[in-house]
């Protein structure tokens, strides 16, 4: 389950990634393309690192 959520972050942070370094490749792309892209990315590593977070606590409780 983890690697799932694992991948549909780092899916939706490369899908921002390509569509800003697009935006920024040609002048003539629109705004809200470059608005998608940072949502897309802003949204990936908030989905990455609430993952994280889960791991970590999960190899705490196991570690005690």
């Amino acid at each position: 389950m983890s690697t799932n959520k694992q991948l549909l972050a780092t899916c939706l942070i490369v899908i921002g990634g390509v569509l800003l370094i697009y935006s920024m490749m040609y002048d003539t792309t629109s705004v809200y393309i470059k608005v998608v892209g940072i949502i897309f990315l802003m949204f990936g590593l908030f989905r990455a690192t609430r993952v994280w977070v889960d791991d970590n606590k999960k190899e705490e409780e196991e570690n005690e």
